[in-house]
């Protein structure tokens, strides 16, 4: 090998040598040299890192990394229009001048996000120009200017309130001139749009014109061009039954004072009528009405007593009305001469019982009202009964609650009820709550449906519908009957079609020794209880009665009445009858002329039958009359009667018969002498009709007066001439007539002659006498002297 080629080996190997790191010593750390405003990173190659200066600083990244200055460039340049840049160490940032605002709305910004600086408008801010001035935005700045009604103070428009001293002042009117006839009422300031308004003064009226006047934009109030007249109110008023008191004055002011006439006072509110402002008469209210005090006054819970009379001196009572009593005060109230009643004082006040007295153990049902007949029903609370005493307490008309005398104990159920077949667990407590555990006996079957019993409030064990039972078999057969339902231990039984239950249980029980425990009932054939009702003697009833036992029956009647020719009559009436007879009579007294309608029930069967019957007319009952003789040929006789249920179609009919030889006198012949007849008649005659309802219980009637009585001419008697009077009372229903008479009285005739000629003779003596007596009395003068 020569030389050459040794040399090349040698550096070839000291090139690959050097690259690596002798034993025991390692490789350069880039990294670690990197200056501290720098960042180690890898090359693009791959080949290893390399210290880079960081964002805003300049260097080789290892010996140095210094401060790099955005700002020199310009800062429209870096940060953008209407803006300031201010560097920082390592970076910086940018502001908006003044008039501008940043678009991110903050104070300071970095223009990479394409943040920029906008105007700002000042006149969106409210009062930026001061009151009475209006804005008006520029390119970063504004400006402000007056509006109408203000003025310009301390400099000229327009005008910058952040670098001037001027504002606007609002216009100013000054004081008001006033009209003449006018009275100014109202002003709202005096700058500028202030308005003033004006009335006519008192005793004026505004015909035309503006009333009002407006203060301008140059400092001057506008004239208002109004027109007042005087008032001119004209006549005034008349008022009815009144008279005025008058100076014949129209002006505004002018009093008239109206009076009543005498006989009429003044009833309303106000005698004077006054002539307004306005041109008319006031009023007057005056009323002038004849003296009367009308209805007395109302006083709350009284009633009155009154002649309902209203004139002067006229009076009223007061009383307290029920359930009120007088707590004092005058009870009487006078009309006076001016048309009022004097006002009553009486006070009636409610009575009232308060609360109703508490009672141990009880509670209360009560509506909350404490007037006379209120009432309180008292019952006893859960673990009470009521054991004795009225539980009823009522408000009387002195004010108190009667005592009531409920007696309430605590409730003990006692001992439970022993079920037969079963044992009972019970811990010997029997009050309220408690309870007892049945548990039947071996051999036997529980076939309730429960085993526990509890003691109720009512005192009783309720529950426990165990029931211990052994089988029985087949339902037993009872004869006539069928079984509705049938459990093992139950049968009910009933009476098969055309049977009934007479007596007995319909209940089979299967009994605890296995057997049933038959039911008793009796299934007999159905026969009407009651058969063959009639009736007899108008008013009496007949029936048979059907019993399948020796037993008393009791039979309920009840009969109801009504009257075709009387609406408002209504007979209702009950009777009960005991018998064991099967045939019965009963006679229950109708009342005559009257339809029935009659019910019989056998109580205990509950049976019922009815019948329909109509009574009969009777003869009437005649009114009492006293015989008596006259000698007048206008006798006035009387009679006195009792209300009867025939009144209604029942007639007093009046005879008048002449007495002449052989006489007879049929009560039920009809009238001779036809109404409205004024011809003497020779036999007996009608003088006059009444129908009995219209009569009283007492009648006067003078014969022969002349007059119609129910359209029969009571025709005077002749003279001379005996007569008879007889009083026929009638009773007639649709075909029926019944009557009955009495001699009422007799009338004895004496001719005129006669009475003249006794006359005369009684006269002739009396004269003698006197002669007589003259001569004696002359004699014994003339003897004494």
């Amino acid at each position: 090998m020569d030389e050459g080629t040794k040399s090349v080996i040698v550096f070839f190997l000291l090139f690959v040598f050097s690259g690596k790191p002798a034993e025991g010593q390692s490789l350069l750390d880039v990294c670690s040299t990197c200056h501290a405003n720098a960042t180690c990173d890898d090359k693009s190659d791959g080949s290893g890192k390399v210290c880079n200066c960081k964002y805003g600083f300049v260097g080789n990244g290892r010996t140095f990394c210094q401060d790099k200055d955005e700002c020199q460039i310009g800062s429209s340049k870096i940060c953008g229009q209407h803006t300031t840049c201010h560097n920082t160490f390592g970076s910086y940032y940018c502001t908006c001048l003044a008039g501008y605002s940043p678009s991110n709305n903050m104070a300071v910004f970095i223009p990479n996000d394409g943040t920029h600086c906008q105007d700002i408008d000042e006149c969106g801010i409210t009062g930026q120009c001061g009151e009475g001035a209006q804005c008006r935005n520029l390119e970063g700045s504004f400006d402000c200017s007056c509006q109408v009604g203000y003025k310009i103070h301390n400099g000229v428009e327009p005008f910058n309130p952040l670098r001037d001293k001027a504002s606007c002042k609002v216009v100013i009117c000054g004081p008001l001139a006033l009209l003449e006839d006018t009275v100014l009422v109202s002003v709202t300031g005096t700058t500028y749009s202030s308005v003033a308004t004006f009335i006519c003064d008192e005793g004026f009226v505004w015909r035309r014109g503006d009333n009002s006047s407006v203060c301008g934009a140059e400092g001057l109030w506008s004239k208002p061009d109004m027109v007042c007249e005087e008032v001119d109110c004209g006549s005034p008023p008349a008022v009815p039954h009144s008279r005025l008191l008058w100076n014949k004055s129209t002006r505004m002011g002018t009093e008239v004072v109206y009076q009543c006439n005498s006989g009429y006072h003044n009833v309303g509110k106000r005698n004077v009528s006054i002539c307004t402002a306005a041109g008319q008469w006031a009023g007057p209210s005056v009323l002038c009405r004849e003296i009367l005090c009308g209805n007395p006054p109302v006083i709350e819970f009284t009633g009155q007593v009154w002649s309902y009379n209203s004139t002067p001196g006229s009076t009223v009572l007061y009383f307290c009305k029920d359930g009120f009593y007088n707590k004092g005060g005058n009870n009487v109230s006078t009309c006076q001469e001016n048309g009022h009643w004097t006002s009553p004082t009486l006070s009636c006040q409610e009575i009232l019982c308060g609360n109703p007295p508490n009672l141990p153990h009880t509670g209360q049902v009560w509506k909350g009202s404490s007037t006379p007949g209120s009432t309180v029903i008292y019952y006893c609370k859960k673990e009470f009964y009521h054991s004795d005493g009225n539980n009823v307490s009522v408000c009387t008309i002195n004010g108190y609650w009667t005592k009531p005398d409920i007696s309430c104990k605590e409730v003990d159920c006692g001992k439970p009820p022993l079920i037969p077949n079963s044992v009972m667990h019970w811990d010997k407590i029997s009050t309220v709550g408690s309870k007892v555990i049945y548990q039947c006996k071996p051999g036997y079957l529980s076939a309730g449906t429960g085993d526990v019993s509890v003691c109720s409030a009512s005192g009783k064990w309720d529950g426990a519908p165990i029931l211990c039972q052994a089988k029985c078999g087949p339902a037993p057969f009872l004869a006539n009957s069928e079984v509705v339902w049938h459990n093992r231990s139950v049968v009910i039984h009933r009476c098969v079609a055309g049977y009934h239950s007479w007596r007995g249980s319909n209940v089979s029980v299967c009994g605890s020794s296995g057997e049933w425990q038959k039911a008793t009932l009796r299934c007999i054939e159905i026969k009407p209880p009651i058969n063959h009702l009639l009736i007899f003697n108008e008013s009496c009833l007949q029936w048979k009665a059907e019993k399948y036992e020796e037993d008393t029956e009791v039979y309920k009647v009840t009969y109801t009445g009504s009257r075709d020719y009387q609406r408002s009559f209504y007979d209702k009436r009950k009777r009960f009858l005991s018998s064991k007879a099967d045939q019965l009579k009963l006679c229950l007294g109708l009342l005559p002329v009257t339809n029935y309608s009659i019910t019989i029930t056998a109580t205990s069967a509950k049976f019922t039958a009815s019948v329909t019957t109509n009574t009969s007319l009777p003869v009437p009952p005649g009114p009492v009359v006293y015989y008596r003789e006259f000698d007048t040929p206008l006798p006035t006789l009387s009679l006195r009667r009792s209300p009867n249920t025939l009144d209604l179609i029942s007639l007093y009919q009046v005879f008048v018969l002449p007495v002449e030889g052989f006489m007879m006198f049929n009560c039920s012949s009809p009238a001779i002498a036809p109404p409205l007849s004024t011809l003497k008649s020779p036999a007996e005659y009608i003088t006059a009709q009444f129908e009995v309802h219209r009569v009283g219980t007492e009648m006067n009637l003078t014969i022969g007066d002349g007059l119609l009585y129910g359209g029969f001419y009571n025709a005077p008697l002749e003279s001379g001439k005996n007569y008879y009077i007889i009083l026929r009372a009638v009773s007639q229903w649709k075909s029926a007539l019944k009557s009955s008479c009495v001699l009422w009285a007799k009338v004895t005739a004496t001719s005129y002659a006669l009475r003249v000629s006794s006359l005369s003779a009684v006269a002739t003596i009396g004269l003698v006498a006197v002669v007589i007596w003259g001569g004696y009395s002359i004699h014994w003068c003339f003897k004494k002297t």
